[in-house]
């Protein structure tokens, strides 16, 4: 049986937006249906999302962007997330994470999908996190029968309030998690939040990861509400020097086990990716990763493909992104300007999902997208006419081509050649 036999949510949901889901894409409702019942596609939608337009992730459909917002402890205004939110949706995110680690992160989440239409997706391990810090106490301290029935608990929880798609990782392993110690080679050891969590809290106890070992019980969740599992990348390398190594792929092969096993129970599950790539190992580790997944979508970070350009690595991840994107990666997920730096603000948010809508069109673009190719050929037709309400229908930001050309806007040429311009000049 496919995926969507098994999981009459899915079904429902198909059916009632796959003439849609064919006028979006661009593509045939039985290329639709195939990718998603062989879970080469996902449908983000859980029916508790009030007023949701559920979101096709998978190549041949477009490429995806996300965009990630969420309160620190430095930085807490449930009121700035909302801003953002909005400032992601006006750029043109597909869907957005709430990465919450501070307030009242319940309030904060239920806040965000209501005012959101598209997919929202949570890592449900800082709720738990949040609640054991909040007590004073070590999240790792958190006892081997404790954490597993607060980890459930709170996925189930989100699952009810609407939660779209949550990162699980349900890939890292005792062993792995020692492979990736600092003293094991890498250079920045392990860098996501929710994978430093679970191996601290594996060390401690010296027990395997529980949402490894209770796998199956995500799995009626994710069946009941059609919440896609995002099987996490723990141990994506957090520095270039990183990438490929051991932990690394140690973690990929499990979660290419653990997508069948979703597939079999009727859950629709996409892989988290890297991280940090270097420019010439970004395809080979996409392809690496999309095999060893059984080609279930790829939800990319970046890749950033150098380190060093704190302030601008929205660019590097961009460079990374289109890469990738040409490789097979099927949803990239923002960088901003101020990544590695601080919490982003409005402007950093536009400025990342833009960076990622680049990538995406670049990448799409060089595989030869029917839709890629027409917005190319428009904006070069309509150069080619000095017609700038038709380039302005074809750039990916219109906000940016008005906000530059205003001061001239009353000119038929642009302000850099003037009386110079090449195409007016050659007219007869």
């Amino acid at each position: 049986m496919s995926i969507v036999a098994k999981n009459p949510v899915l079904s429902r949901l198909l059916e009632t937006h796959l003439p849609d889901l064919c006028a979006q894409e661009e593509l045939s409702a039985e290329t639709i249906r195939a990718g998603i019942e062989q879970g080469r596609m996902v449908l983000l939608g859980n029916p508790a999302h009030a007023g949701l337009q559920p979101v096709l992730i998978g190549q041949p459909a477009r490429v995806k962007v996300n965009a990630n917002i969420g309160t620190s402890p430095l930085r807490n205004r449930a009121d700035e997330e909302l801003r953002k939110l909005a400032a992601a949706l006006d750029a043109g995110a597909d869907a957005i994470m709430d990465l919450s680690i501070a307030g009242d992160l319940k309030s904060i989440r239920q806040a965000i999908l209501a005012a959101c239409p598209k997919p929202l997706g949570t890592v449900p391990l800082y709720a738990v996190a949040r609640r054991s810090i909040e007590a004073g106490k070590d999240p790792a301290g958190t006892s081997p029968d404790e954490l597993p029935e607060r980890l459930f608990e709170e996925i189930e929880r989100q699952a009810e309030q609407g939660v779209d798609f949550m990162t699980v990782h349900c890939g890292i392993t005792e062993r792995a998690a020692a492979w990736a110690d600092e003293q094991e080679g890498r250079v920045m050891g392990i860098v996501s939040r929710g994978g430093s969590i679970l191996a601290r809290w594996m060390r401690t106890h010296k027990r395997e990861n529980p949402l490894l070992t209770e796998y199956g019980r995500i799995l009626e969740i994710g069946r009941k509400h059609n919440v896609t599992l995002s099987l996490g990348d723990a141990l994506r390398p957090g520095a270039g020097a990183d990438a490929g190594d051991a932990a690394q792929w140690d973690e990929v092969i499990m979660l290419g086990r653990l997508v069948r096993v979703g597939r079999e129970a009727g859950v629709q599950c996409m892989v988290e990716g890297p991280g940090h790539v270097p420019l010439q190992e970004v395809e080979g580790q996409i392809r690496g990763i999309k095999s060893a997944c059984l080609g279930a979508p790829l939800y990319v970070l970046g890749p950033l493909v150098i380190d060093s350009c704190p302030g601008h690595d929205h660019i590097a991840g961009a460079i990374g992104g289109a890469l990738a994107v040409r490789a097979g990666t099927d949803f990239l997920c923002y960088l901003t300007p101020a990544e590695h730096l601080t919490l982003p603000d409005e402007a950093d948010v536009r400025a990342g999902v833009m960076a990622s809508r680049i990538a995406a069109q670049a990448g799409e673009t060089a595989l030869g997208r029917v839709a890629a190719l027409r917005r190319e050929r428009d904006m070069s037709e309509a150069r080619k006419r000095l017609d700038w309400q038709a380039m302005q229908a074809a750039a990916i930001d219109p906000k940016a081509f008005c906000a530059k050309r205003a001061e001239h806007a009353h000119e038929e040429v642009c302000a850099m050649c003037g009386e110079f311009c090449a195409v007016k000049m050659l007219r007869t």
